[in-house]
């Protein structure tokens, strides 16, 4: 609660605290969970840091209750289900950077129920609990389109036991499937109506390729190591494939169930990440089903007689991982909530997002010295955090890349047509050569940079400039560069020769 009440909002939050102000059944980047998330929050506690991240709060104490629950009904072992209840929280990313609100923090608790609802179902051989599979399955595709990673598991699940034909008999199963899509209807119907907007998104972000790069790779891994633990990634995977090779081996549903829920995505996003940056959340769904597979494989290595000195060595390195984790989220907090110090310089991942005030304070002023009624942006990033600052009292519209704000509400326009506006640009997105400002008509009057700084280091430069002889286009044709939206690899631009480079498309 300290965590999320004092760190800044970082841009996609204040991006995705956006939507939760318009009513619209989906948006070209997500599906709408994380936005009626965000809304649950900002209803108890206002427009505030703790507001926007109230839910992702909840939804870590959810997963953890999932997750004991699910390692009780399996082992019957107290020890195992300390262990899952801990492992979360010696793990960075669940342990603290959850309450970073993002489409994933919506997808894990409703993935974790899917998982859990199965194992009831194995556990009670009660075929209506496919029902609720099916509608927390729902609920993630809801939260973001990578829940469909879990279909190979739940597929092996139900096909690779000798219980194969019951269910291919059995109406439940399929039921549960309609119940999902039923769920999934609102990104349908949206969808349906904007020429399928968010899945060519998508589409074209999952199929971007680049040449081979060793780095993304190592990427990808370092930030499993920092994000998950640098002892309990070696574990919670060791554990998966002793679980994998329990579950295929035996026909053992729940193992067969948990060991896929991880290995299938695991193996997708490190195929990816051979040609193009991962992002750090995007795995982050799948890692609670490891914990607990973790956790029941201690258990289990005593069932099945393993050497005492096996099951000793698990033992001490869950531990190692519990105490290590910990203390490691321990130092993180302080680092960014207590001490003043800045040791990444302007790569610092929360920095790097912090001090937008800054640059607030400085369009504050120029808005009166200018005499402007409305702000202009160029990126969507800048446009999430001035509309957070200001809080609707002075329109803020992002004017390119429309096709992101399909069906949102009118900003004010009666302050905009026929007034100066205020350009707020961070370099070099306010360069001139941007193909977007010829097919306008506006003047452009530079007043000042700006620098946005954290503990010492710049961290951004915005440039702020006098708008006048244009009114935006709010809803301009799917062919004009107003429009497009770009696709940035892995969430940031990725250089290629030397140069940073966007890949840009439309939707029509």
């Amino acid at each position: 609660m300290t965590y999320a009440s004092l760190i800044d909002l970082r841009t996609d939050e204040a991006y995705y605290w956006t939507w939760s102000k318009e009513n619209v059944l989906c948006f070209l980047d997500h599906p709408p969970m994380i936005a009626w998330f965000i809304r649950f929050g900002t209803a108890i506690f206002g427009d505030t840091n703790l507001g926007v991240r109230f839910a992702g709060i909840l939804a870590m104490l959810v997963t953890q209750l999932l997750l004991a629950d699910m390692v009780r009904r399996v082992t019957h072992d107290l020890r195992a289900v300390v262990i899952v209840l801990l492992l979360p929280e010696a793990a960075l990313y669940y342990g603290l950077l959850m309450a970073k609100v993002s489409p994933d923090v919506a997808l894990i608790p409703f993935a974790t129920a899917m998982v859990w609802a199965l194992v009831r179902l194995w556990e009670s051989n009660d075929a209506r609990w496919w029902l609720a599979a099916g509608a927390f399955g729902g609920l993630a595709l809801l939260s973001k389109f990578t829940a469909v990673m879990l279909i190979p598991a739940l597929l092996a699940f139900m096909l690779v036991p000798d219980w194969r034909w019951r269910w291919l008999r059995s109406p439940y199963p399929w039921a549960a499937a309609l119940i999902a899509v039923a769920l999934f209807t609102p990104v349908l119907i949206w969808n349906a109506g904007h020429d399928w907007a968010s899945f060519r998104f998508q589409f074209v972000r999952a199929t971007a390729t680049h040449g081979w790069s060793l780095r993304t790779v190592g990427d990808f891994i370092g930030l499993q190591f920092g994000l998950v633990g640098f002892i309990s990634l070696p574990v919670v995977l060791s554990a998966l494939a002793l679980t994998a090779w329990r579950g295929y081996r035996r026909s053992d549903a729940t193992a067969i169930l948990l060991s896929t829920c991880v290995i299938v995505p695991f193996g997708y996003f490190f195929w990816r990440s051979l040609t193009l940056r991962v992002g750090d959340t995007w795995p982050m769904f799948m890692w609670p089903v490891g914990f607990a597979a973790a956790a029941i494989n201690i258990t289990m290595l005593q069932r099945e007689g393993r050497p005492a000195a096996m099951i000793r060595s698990a033992v001490s390195w869950s531990v190692a991982a519990i105490a290590s984790g910990i203390a490691f989220v321990v130092v993180v907090f302080f680092y960014y909530v207590v001490t003043p110090w800045n040791f990444i310089g302007s790569a610092d991942p929360v920095g790097g997002e912090a001090n937008y005030e800054q640059v607030v304070n400085r369009a504050q002023v120029e808005l009166q010295n200018t005499g402007a009624t409305w702000i202009a942006t160029t990126d969507y990033r800048t446009y999430a955090m001035l509309r957070w600052f200001f809080a609707d009292r002075v329109p803020v519209i992002q004017i390119n890349e429309r096709g992101r704000y399909l069906g949102f509400r009118d900003p004010g326009m009666d302050l905009i047509k026929g007034h100066a506006g205020l350009y707020v640009g961070r370099e070099p997105d306010n360069r001139s050569s941007n193909p977007f400002w010829a097919s306008t008509t506006a003047i452009r009057e530079p007043l000042e940079r700006v620098q946005r700084s954290w503990r010492g280091s710049v961290m951004d430069t915005y440039a702020l400039e006098k708008l006048t002889g244009w009114t935006p286009e709010l809803s301009p044709p799917p062919d004009s560069p107003l429009y497009k939206w770009r696709v940035l690899a892995g969430e940031v631009e990725m250089p290629r020769d030397g140069q940073s480079f966007v890949m840009t498309a439309s939707v029509r």
